[in-house]
């Protein structure tokens, strides 16, 4: 039940619909008894400014970021965490006595989920992004400094995969690919990430790479993770690929989140468990 006393939280996105964020982070608040409510707003780009003027009014504990606003929300804060700075998007604001600081926790959410769920050393890999935004900007940083081989960046907006490779590059080789040359990169990888929402509910159809790009050699990672297996997982499964969802860097990057709001630990395993029930009634 909301009370008076019931502390805000929510997502800031657009479109946020298909979000399975306010069941995963409810069913958290319920099982630790926490007074805390989540809410999921669509903020159109042009209003994102009225939104953040809304957290300091209304008192709104915190939130998360979500496309398009990961980049776009940092001049409106009071303070940027350092590793939120180094990547140049953030995914959580934390309300605090009306400062609004910002943290990036898909980086980190993200890796914890590929490795926990393939066992593989990212030390051996050579890795091709498809996307240059605040997730890619994160899941980029983030491998670098885990120390994969090489990273190849991929994206429609040549001037976004420049800015993102030039910083990665001070950590690891980064390399611009233009997207007519998107086969040749993806041929000698053996990691292949999709950081955008191509693919996402409701366009489940779309593709970012033409299925006869993916090969047995690769693991193909997708952060999409409404439909729970996209065209693009489902075609690398058939190639003989294996696969990485985004249900586990979904629910890694929330469990930061709930914890940098609560302080208290996040029931990780309730959160995953809600999350894949919804998404299993909802594909069937």
């Amino acid at each position: 039940m909301i009370t008076s006393k019931t502390q805000l939280v929510g997502l800031l996105g657009h479109p946020v619909s298909h979000s399975q964020s306010p069941l995963m982070h409810n069913a958290a608040f319920a099982e630790l008894g926490l007074d805390f409510a989540y809410a999921a707003f669509d903020v159109e780009p042009e209003r994102l400014g009225e939104a953040v003027a809304g957290i300091r009014a209304l008192g709104i504990k915190g939130v998360n970021v979500t496309i398009p606003h990961k980049v776009a929300i940092m001049p409106m804060l009071d303070e940027i965490d350092p590793l939120a700075q180094r990547i140049g998007a953030v995914n959580t604001v934390v309300n605090r006595n009306g400062r609004l600081i910002g943290y990036n926790t898909d980086g980190t959410g993200y890796v914890r989920s590929l490795v926990e769920e393939t066992g593989i050393d990212l030390r051996e890999h050579v890795v091709t992004m498809m996307g240059a935004g605040g997730a890619a900007r994160a899941v980029a940083f983030t491998l670098a400094e885990q120390g994969v081989r090489e990273i190849r960046i991929i994206n429609r907006s040549r001037e976004r995969a420049a800015l993102l490779a030039e910083h990665v590059g001070t950590i690891v080789p980064t390399a611009v690919i233009d997207p007519a040359d998107g086969k040749a990169a993806i041929a000698d990888a053996t990691l292949l990430i999709n950081t955008t929402s191509i693919g996402m509910h409701p366009q489940v159809d779309e593709m970012p790479v033409q299925a006869d790009w993916l090969h047995p050699g690769l693991i193909v990672s997708d952060l999409i993770y409404n439909p729970l297996e996209t065209c693009l997982l489902k075609e690398a499964r058939a190639c003989g690929a294996r696969v990485h969802s985004g249900v586990g860097m979904f629910v890694n990057q929330g469990a930061l989140a709930f914890e940098l709001w609560t302080g208290q630990t996040a029931p990780a395993g309730t959160m995953r468990d809600i999350v894949l029930q919804q998404l299993t009634k909802t594909s069937s």
